[in-house]
C-alpha cells in the first residue's frame, strides 16, 4: 500500500538545489514518485481554519490528483480564501435529506434491536412465548416469572402459596439461559396484584407481557429494516453520482491548505513550490529522513522540536522544517475489501 504526502518548499536557491537532489535520489533509488503540484496565486486574506473530508480512492481519481489543475471556473482565484473554502465546504457536505433519513432509521432500528438482546428480565420474548403458552379467559390469566438458576426448587415449592387463587401445578418452564429461566403460571385475574407482591418478596421478577404488543414491535422492526435499506440505497446512489465532484473539491481544499500554510510559514511575497509524493509504505520512513536531511536549512531546530499538530481529515502531523501533509490511505484499504 502507498503513502501520499504534499510538501511545500520556498523557491530560494538552497531549496531549489535540494529539490533537484531529491528528484535525482528518488529516481535512482525508486524510493518514491514525484509530481509537481501546481497551485495558483490565491487572494491572501484569511488565517488558518479547519476542514474535514474523507473519500474512497480509485485509479481515475488518483490520476486526477497527480495531474491536478486548479478549476478557475468553479473556484475563481480572485475570491478571498474564506469564500473559496465556503464554496468547497458546501460541495463536500452530503445533502441533509440524504443522510438524515438513513441516520434516523438506523437509530430507531438499533433501539428496537437492543430489546432482543440482554437477559431474560429485559429482552423481548417474541419467538419464545406463543399464544398457546398463555391462558387468557374472562377470569384466568398467565404471568411470566423470571427465576434465577439457583432458585428453581424454591420456585416450585412456593409459587402456589403466593395466592389461594393460583391454579395448582400450572408452573411451566418456557425458556432458559445461563442465568435463569422464565416460568409461566396460571391464576385468577383477581389475584394478580397479590401474586406479584409475594413473588417480589421472594426475589422473583414478574415480566409484563402482551402477545399483541410484542407482535407490533416485531412488525415495526421489519418496517424499520426496509426503511433503512431504502435510505441507504438513496445515500449510496447520491454518493456514487457525486463522488467525482466531491473528490475534486477535496483536492482543491488540500491545495488551498498548502497555499495557506506556505504563506504562513514562508511569508510574502508568495514564492514556493508544492510537490505530491507517492511512496510504498515500507519506504515512507526512509523518504521522510531524506526530506528532513535535504530541507533542514529551512528550520535547523525542527528535528529537536517535540511538536505536533492536527489537520482535520488527515493524520496527525509531525512538525518538520518544510510543509508536509501526510494523506492517509486507510480508506483505500477499506474500500478494496470484497463485499460479503
Amino acid at each position: 500500500m502507498s503513502d501520499f504526502c504534499l510538501i511545500s518548499v520556498p523557491l530560494d536557491k538552497t531549496s531549489l538545489t535540494s529539490v533537484e537532489k531529491l528528484k535525482r535520489s528518488i529516481k535512482k533509488t525508486h524510493m518514491a514518485s514525484c509530481w509537481r503540484f501546481t497551485i495558483p496565486d490565491l487572494k491572501v486574506s484569511v488565517a488558518r481554519r479547519g476542514w474535514d473530508f474523507s473519500f474512497h480512492f480509485s485509479e481515475n481519481l488518483m490520476n486526477y490528483v497527480t495531474k491536478f489543475q486548479w478549476d478557475k471556473s468553479k473556484y475563481p482565484t480572485a475570491l478571498p480564501l474564506s469564500t473559496l473554502a465556503d464554496i468547497i465546504n458546501k460541495l463536500g457536505q452530503p445533502e441533509v435529506s440524504k443522510t438524515s433519513g438513513f441516520i434516523a432509521s438506523s437509530a430507531c432500528l438499533l433501539m428496537f434491536s437492543a430489546v432482543f438482546s440482554g437477559n431474560l428480565q429485559t429482552r423481548s420474548l417474541n419467538g419464545i412465548v406463543s399464544k398457546d403458552d398463555l391462558v387468557v379467559s374472562e377470569y384466568l390469566t398467565t404471568l411470566l416469572v423470571v427465576v434465577s438458576r439457583g432458585s428453581y426448587l424454591q420456585w416450585e415449592r412456593s409459587y402456589e402459596s403466593f395466592s389461594v387463587f393460583v391454579v395448582p401445578r400450572s408452573s411451566r418452564k418456557l425458556t432458559e439461559d445461563r442465568e435463569g429461566a422464565i416460568f409461566a403460571v396460571t391464576l385468577f385475574k383477581r389475584a394478580v396484584c397479590d401474586f406479584k407482591a409475594k413473588a417480589l418478596q421472594s426475589k422473583f421478577v414478574v415480566r409484563e407481557y402482551s402477545f399483541d404488543v410484542e407482535e407490533k414491535k416485531q412488525l415495526e422492526i421489519v418496517k424499520l429494516s426496509v426503511q433503512k435499506k431504502e435510505q441507504h440505497g438513496i445515500l449510496v446512489r447520491w454518493l456514487k453520482v457525486n463522488l467525482t465532484q466531491l473528490f475534486m473539491a477535496w483536492i482543491h481544499l488540500k491545495a488551498l491548505r498548502v497555499f495557506v500554510e506556505s504563506v504562513l510559514r514562508y511569508g510574502l511575497p508568495v514564492n514556493y513550490q508544492a510537490f505530491l509524493l507517492e511512496t510504498d509504505r515500507k519506504r515512507s520512513k526512509k523518504l521522510k529522513e531524506e526530506l528532513n536531511s535535504l530541507f533542514v536549512h529551512l528550520d535547523p531546530t525542527a528535528s529537536t522540536k517535540d511538536v505536533s499538530y492536527d489537520i482535520p481529515g488527515l493524520c496527525q502531523q509531525d512538525y518538520s522544517s518544510y510543509i508536509c501533509f501526510h494523506i492517509s490511505t486507510s480508506v483505500l484499504e477499506i474500500s478494496e475489501k470484497p463485499d460479503t
